[in-house]
């Protein structure tokens, strides 16, 4: 049960770590590490307020802030790639949640897997960068993993009532961000601002613009072909603005099954912690009357061409992940800072794929090589 479970979180202090604290101290389970890139001040709370062996700052400087501000305490901090492995692979955790944000959560979540470590996986840059590595590493040390996206816990607890038959389908739902209905060129001159006024969920800048260029469905379609071993035309995207259906699957009669619940991931959080087991959560509870209509769309290829290129990327497979992803996050920062327009995003990222050699079977070194050149050819190509 959750009460005996040590944990380690690795992004503490984001969107889905400080959810994940509000389900710890819920159920009184015990976190035994804790991460976070830079925010010393809410890592420090949350470290006096649940005792962990370990407190990790990626950042150097905020590394030794943090130790300043620990320094009363029993808790080691940590700093750098090296804390951040540590954390992951620590002994004395039962399960990590990778909640950092993109290709950050590759060597953590390998570094938990090898340690014997279960995976609350809310990282899907991981499986997007290296699905075949990640998901051949955690079969070799029979390690779970459980998956965080509202997405795929839908999924995953759909498949609870399969009793071993094949899926025929997926269908990942998607909000459609806050630039449904908008032409492309309605989105020529879309600011930051904008972009990260997401109408359903609360959450980080860079997942809340790979929302509104839908880019985070198409990650999420390369997730889902990983998860569940499936082809990427067996995965389909509908657009559903309500978010309450998370996603369904389909069997080969045609039946199809589907996880509804109102948008709080306070809930698939909670699942992949106490999985197999159902505990009371102090999530709002669905009131279909009151929500009345459920809305579906299909998406729109012509504005929103990121989905196309990650299904471009699902079908090549081997390292093509690697260099969307790459591009995509670098792509996403630059935007971020105002340094380019929002159809640039898609633009560079689909220059990127094309200008990159593909790579078959790429191995851990190749992944890392390939991200490189993904962000490095997003920067000369923005000078251009």
């Amino acid at each position: 049960m959750i009460e005996n479970k040590r944990i380690s979180i690795l992004g503490a202090t984001g969107s889905i770590g400080t959810q994940t604290i509000d389900v710890l101290q819920d159920a009184g389970a015990q976190a035994v590490a804790l991460t976070t890139n830079r925010n010393v001040r809410l890592l420090e709370q949350q470290a006096r307020a649940l005792q962990p062996k370990l407190a990790v700052a990626s950042d150097e400087a905020a590394a030794k802030a943090l130790k300043t501000a620990l320094a009363d305490t029993d808790i080691r901090v940590e700093s750098g790639t090296e804390g951040l492995l540590h954390a992951a692979s620590l002994p004395e955790a039962d399960m990590v949640v990778t909640a950092v944000v993109g290709m950050a959560g590759l060597l953590p979540t390998l570094a938990a897997i090898e340690a014997g470590h279960d995976i609350a996986l809310a990282n899907k840059e991981t499986l997007v960068c290296a699905g075949g590595l990640v998901m051949q590493a955690a079969a070799r040390k029979g390690v779970k993993i459980l998956p965080v996206d509202s997405e795929h816990s839908a999924i995953f607890q759909c498949i609870q009532a399969a009793q071993g038959n094949r899926l025929h389908k997926i269908i990942l739902t998607a909000s459609g961000g806050p630039f449904f209905g908008k032409t492309q060129g309605e989105l020529a001159g879309v600011t930051p601002a904008q972009a990260l006024r997401h109408p359903n969920w609360s959450m980080g800048a860079k997942i809340s613009v790979d929302s509104a260029t839908m880019m985070n469905k198409g990650l999420e379609l390369i997730e889902a072909m990983w998860l569940y071993d499936l082809p990427p035309e067996q995965i389909e995207v509908v657009v559903h603005r309500e978010s309450i259906v998370h996603s369904l699957i389909e069997f080969a009669d045609g039946a199809v099954l589907a996880q509804l619940g109102m948008p709080d991931m306070r809930l698939p959080i909670q699942y992949a912690l106490t999985y197999p087991a159902r505990l009371s959560c102090k999530t709002p509870r669905l009131d279909l009357a009151q929500v009345g209509n459920l809305s579906f769309y299909p998406p729109d290829g012509q504005a929103f061409p990121a989905l196309r290129l990650a299904r471009q990327a699902a079908g090549r497979k081997g390292g093509a992940g690697a260099v969307l992803n790459g591009a995509n996050e670098a792509a996403v920062a630059l935007f971020l800072e105002g340094e380019i327009g929002f159809l640039d995003i898609p633009r560079l990222v689909e220059q990127a794929l094309d200008d990159i050699p593909d790579q078959a079977q790429p191995t851990l070194d190749d992944v890392l090589a390939l991200d490189r050149a993904a962000r490095q050819a997003v920067l000369r190509a923005k000078k251009l």
